[in-house]
């Protein structure tokens, strides 16, 4: 992808907006690297990071760990870990890491001729099982929702004759099929397998619907006053953040003035830190292309009780 990884993006505007500081707990919900964690104690603050990549565990070595609690596992785990009103911040950062895009093993990257995995933790099914098993008419759906790829069923015929031949097992394989699929790059910026192992990521980890579970978990975890900052890095996702943020605002559209008054929902849990997102500098970009794409959205707990969740 880049040659400076392991870069935390957006780090000075995710650390402003949660404000770390002796005695408070932030949650560091995507350890990564470390880098959002290295800030926050080195603000002084105490740090539960969640995880779901075993090999994380290495980059904990030059950290304080008297202020540090690393568990393995997913963000959404958040309450069952630490309990309701509980932590000062939480901080999310999505999608795959640099450095996993940099392991040809774990086979998040299409630049890299690694085995067909993508998973984020070691359980579950690979991408090689879901591109070999899965019925077209999912992976169409998944290529077309999570990919945002408008050659999907194109795209997916090709795959499901090569697939009755000999199954894949390799990215550069993967990417060379999709690519014939869609008739070459014919001057593309973006090489054609992009948006296919954007979805495959996506679908293996269930990553939309951990990041759901996520943020209702932050809702619960944060004290009043507490402030939770999510880092996204494709519109999927900023269209998930979004939407919870201003629903738990208050900022949801009103209704008809045709149809009856809707009646009111439940008091504010969040309050918005800014409108909008905020984006990378073109001097970050320059010196970290992945974060070209990233947006921050960033709210502040209530004192209002959380939401009930969705039946």
């Amino acid at each position: 992808m880049n040659d400076a990884p392991h870069i935390p993006v957006l780090l000075d505007e995710v650390v402003e907006a949660l404000q770390p500081a002796p005695g408070r707990l932030i949650v560091d919900g995507t350890f990564g690297a470390g880098g959002y964690t290295r800030a926050f104690l080195a603000a002084g603050a105490s740090v539960v990071a969640f995880d779901r990549d075993p090999s994380v565990e290495s980059f904990t070595a030059t950290l304080d760990r008297t202020r540090l609690r690393l568990v393995r596992g997913s963000f959404s785990l958040m309450v069952a870990t630490l309990g309701e009103s509980t932590a000062d911040g939480v901080a999310l950062d999505l999608g795959v890491s640099s450095m996993q895009l940099d392991e040809a093993d774990r086979g998040f990257s299409f630049l890299r001729d690694g085995p067909l995995d993508m998973r984020m933790g070691e359980d579950g099914p690979t991408a090689a099982q879901l591109v070999n098993e899965a019925p077209e008419a999912e992976l169409i759906h998944i290529f077309r929702i999570f990919g945002e790829e408008p050659q999907a069923r194109r795209i997916v015929a090709a795959l499901a004759r090569r697939r009755a031949e000999q199954p894949f097992e390799r990215t550069v394989d993967l990417a060379e099929a999709v690519e014939r699929a869609v008739g070459g790059r014919r001057g593309a910026k973006v090489h054609p397998a992009t948006r296919v192992f954007q979805a495959l990521r996506i679908a293996v980890n269930a990553e939309l619907e951990e990041l759901e579970a996520g943020l209702v978990a932050a809702e619960r975890v944060l004290k009043a006053g507490g402030r939770l900052a999510v880092v996204t890095f494709h519109s999927l996702e900023d269209r998930i953040v979004k939407a919870f943020i201003a629903e738990r605002s208050g900022r949801t559209p009103g209704g008809s003035r045709h149809a009856p008054p809707a009646q009111p929902g439940p008091a504010p849990s969040f309050q918005m830190l800014f409108s909008g997102s905020r984006s990378p500098t073109e001097a970050e970009v320059a010196a970290n292309p992945r974060a070209r794409s990233a947006r921050l959205r960033a709210a502040i707990r209530t004192a209002a009780p959380a939401w009930r969740a969705a039946t």
